[in-house]
């Protein structure tokens, strides 16, 4: 691997997980000229496997973006260590620009900087995430089946996560937390599916042995518990775009934030695409995938409508100059008395 870049390219793709290596492999497949640049902080890191990828079902995630990575590299694209610090944009196109000072212009960006899991503020909930404090029920459902979930109220997705993971258990406790008590249909579906409604703020989980054991809250009441889902507040790692006027609005879902696109990843600035989670939040490893070999394709096409206008301008100038040069004899010729 070589951090030696290039003064330019055809696409900077930034982010190295799933989205950013599958859409930079449809770009390099294309002969494209790509470089990724990859912060190396991918946001599953903690966890033992990924899930729900058909034929890569529990592999680490660090080994799929090592494959990731030399699948590009195998089409002569380029993987390179780094921080993007600003992306702006001129008459002449993108400039990336890294936070130990490189810089690299580029046609086209694809942004696949992924996001940040913002925890609620629970004395120990960090240490233990990706562990036996989990957020999603398709990625870690079928591992702690069976087992005695709690549920950490944290937005207006609680009581859908909560029955949601009624599914892989039947012992399943909702701690409302900071929130509000739930009321009316909702406590009558809780109730209905046998889910318990613990009331009041959670202070830290319980740790022995190196095992989540409980909930602890705040006045001083220990409820036993083997699991502990706790949705984040999503939000996407993009302020670098800030100077191009891209900035993270609130997602539909209340999940967190996103930066805006269309269904191709396209965005508002000319020459910016989006894939992954920086824009879909839900989006699991097989979905960011899936978005990043659709931006990259796209963005190739974007390239080539490109092309091919410059090209057909390009062929018609001679007839262009060479009609210019007849007008000019003929008018010389007619004051000749031609």
């Amino acid at each position: 691997m070589t951090d030696q870049l290039m003064d330019g390219y055809d696409v900077v793709v930034i982010g190295g997980g799933a989205a950013g290596l599958n859409g930079a492999l449809m770009l390099a497949r294309a002969r494209r000229s790509v470089v990724v640049i990859d912060a190396g902080s991918p946001r599953n890191a903690p966890a033992d496997g990924v899930h729900g990828l058909l034929a890569r079902e529990g592999m680490p995630p660090a080994e799929l973006l090592e494959r990731g990575r030399e699948e590009v590299r195998g089409y002569g694209g380029q993987v390179v260590a780094g921080t993007v610090e600003t992306v702006t944009r001129d008459d002449a196109g993108l400039t990336v620009a890294l936070a130990d000072g490189r810089t690299v212009r580029a046609r086209r960006v694809l942004v696949a900087s992924g996001l940040t899991d913002e925890l609620p503020d629970v004395a120990g909930l960090r240490d233990r995430w990706g562990r036996d404090v989990v957020h999603c029920p398709y990625c870690h459902g079928w591992e702690v089946r069976d087992q005695a979930v709690g549920v950490l109220a944290n937005g207006p997705m609680t009581v859908h996560g909560a029955l949601l993971w009624r599914q892989w258990t039947d012992d399943v406790t909702l701690f409302t937390h900071t929130m509000a008590e739930p009321t009316g249909e909702q406590a009558e579906q809780l109730a209905a599916r046998g889910i318990r409604v613990v009331p009041g703020e959670v202070a830290s989980v319980e740790v022995v042995d190196d095992r989540l054991v409980g909930v602890r809250l705040a006045d001083g009441t220990l409820i036993a518990r083997q699991i502990l889902a706790a949705p984040s507040r999503m939000v996407a790692r993009a302020g670098f775009l800030s100077d191009l006027g891209l900035h993270p609005v609130a997602h539909p879902s209340g999940m967190g934030d996103h930066i805006p696109a269309d269904p191709s990843g396209r965005t508002s600035i000319p020459g910016v695409w989006l894939a992954g989670n920086v824009t879909d939040p839900s989006a699991q490893v097989g979905p960011a995938a899936a978005a990043g070999a659709n931006a990259g394709a796209q963005i190739n096409m974007d390239l080539v409508t490109e092309e091919t206008r410059r090209a057909v301008e390009a062929a018609r100038a001679p007839f262009s100059a060479a009609s210019e040069s007849q007008v000019s004899e003929l008018v010389t010729g007619n004051r000749h008395g031609l």
